[in-house]
């Protein structure tokens, strides 16, 4: 079968259905063209029987095991959850997106099990995600400030590659540490495509349900279904900040007047101490200039208005540049943000950075950033004039649902 035939027998026009029928026979569907289909046996004894020890972390849709084949050849194997209804449209469409995308920074889908049951077999990442790394305490030296630029400039090639130069535009919608891995050259590759939407070109507009990870989902997409390739922009501008400061979005507490970490930049921004964002640990190797692009960078690409984000191929082109002047970034998005107080953070600098002190001092104070009052704005297009992916999205008006995953209520 020819690689043409095989994409176009297994991708098509995404939709969701409760019908337990409807979806095995899909999933049916995908393996019957697919390349590499692995026996149900072959993965248990890969995984010794998905013994606990094997589990390397918790997916969208069932638990990931580490797997070794006969060949020698290590691999990850996601499991569907047995009860898993969501789980399975989510399969399905991880499915379909991932075996039609080969980049560098993106995780390769090797092939698939259905029968007895339902799982995905990728490439192992010898490193894992990036938030085992990144947020604890004994392992995020490890992570010395040239990997995290190498990591932020490979997020952002492997997103503008599904944004702009994938055979369809393939918005991630939950871009997070967790779902960055590492291997062992220190490559990011995105990974968990379960809520990924792909628009074929003469698609000018969807209704979706809204899911995502608190912190790092857009506010438009939030208040209004909104969605668009800003959305992941959103969401990799806050994975840069959290790079660049090693501390979570959605549980800051550095500063008992910022209530998340988008906010505290935006004001040592503002306030000319850009470089005191910086984790202390990595003062003494970074290089400061890139330092204050990637702190521009990850403010630009959370600005409220969706509009104003850069595309992810421009970030990609910022990062790769030695010199350059980039606009000014105005105040991030984010739930509450309009809401809050302007006292703070409203000095201004040539460049929002200095070379002051990085000491800080851990406020007692947690804020979880729970409000959800946000202006309404009259709903236009959730793409820039200047994308080259033009789509109007639109919204559904139903009532949230719950979200079986621990990420956030979805509409559907």
């Amino acid at each position: 079968m020819t690689k043409s035939n095989f994409f176009r027998n297994i991708v098509k026009p995404f939709h969701s259905s409760s019908n337990k029928g409807n979806q095995d026979e899909e999933l049916g569907n995908i393996t019957a063209h697919e390349q590499k289909v692995f026996s149900f046996e072959t993965l248990v004894s890969a995984t010794k029987n998905f013994h606990p020890d094997n589990k390397l972390g918790q997916g969208g849709f069932g638990p990931v095991f580490k797997g070794k084949l006969d060949n020698g050849e290590e691999v990850a194997v996601k499991k569907l959850a047995q009860t898993s209804n969501q789980g399975k449209r989510e399969f399905v469409n991880e499915a379909k997106l991932l075996a039609r995308v080969q980049h560098r920074n993106v995780v390769s889908l090797l092939g698939y099990c259905v029968s007895p049951e339902k799982l995905l077999v990728y490439e192992y990442v010898v490193n894992e995600s990036l938030d085992k790394l990144l947020f604890k305490s004994r392992t995020r030296d490890t992570l010395d400030w040239k990997r995290r630029y190498d990591i932020i400039f490979g997020v952002a090639r492997g997103l503008a590659y599904l944004h702009e130069d994938a055979h369809d535009c393939i918005i991630h919608r939950d871009i997070k540490a967790s779902n960055i891995l590492l291997d062992e050259n220190w490559v990011p590759k995105i990974a968990d495509f379960g809520m990924a939407k792909l628009y074929p070109e003469d698609q000018t507009h969807v209704h979706t349900r809204i899911a995502g990870t608190n912190g790092y989902m857009a506010p438009e997409y939030v208040m209004h279904g909104n969605l668009s390739i800003k959305a992941d922009v959103y969401s990799f501008g806050v994975v840069v900040l959290e790079l660049i400061s090693g501390q979570k979005n959605y549980t800051f507490d550095l500063d008992p007047e910022c209530g998340n970490l988008l906010e505290w930049a935006y004001k040592m921004y503002k306030k000319g101490k850009g470089l005191e964002i910086l984790e202390p640990i990595l003062a003494s190797n970074a290089d400061t200039d890139q330092v204050a692009t990637c702190i521009k960078i990850g403010l630009l690409c959370t600005q409220f208005d969706h509009h104003t984000r850069p595309a992810m191929s421009r970030v990609a082109m910022m990062l790769s540049r030695k010199s350059g002047t980039l606009e000014e970034p105005t105040r991030p998005g984010y739930l509450g943000s309009i809401r809050r107080s302007r006292g703070h953070g409203t000095s201004s600098s040539s460049d929002g950075m200095s070379h002051g002190s990085n000491s800080r001092s851990r406020s007692t104070t947690t804020n979880t950033n729970t409000t959800t009052t946000a202006p309404r704005t009259p709903r236009r297009d959730a793409s820039s004039s200047s994308d080259p992916q033009r789509r109007r999205l639109g919204s559904t008006s139903a009532g949230p649902l719950s979200d079986p995953y621990g990420k956030r209520p979805m509409r559907e």
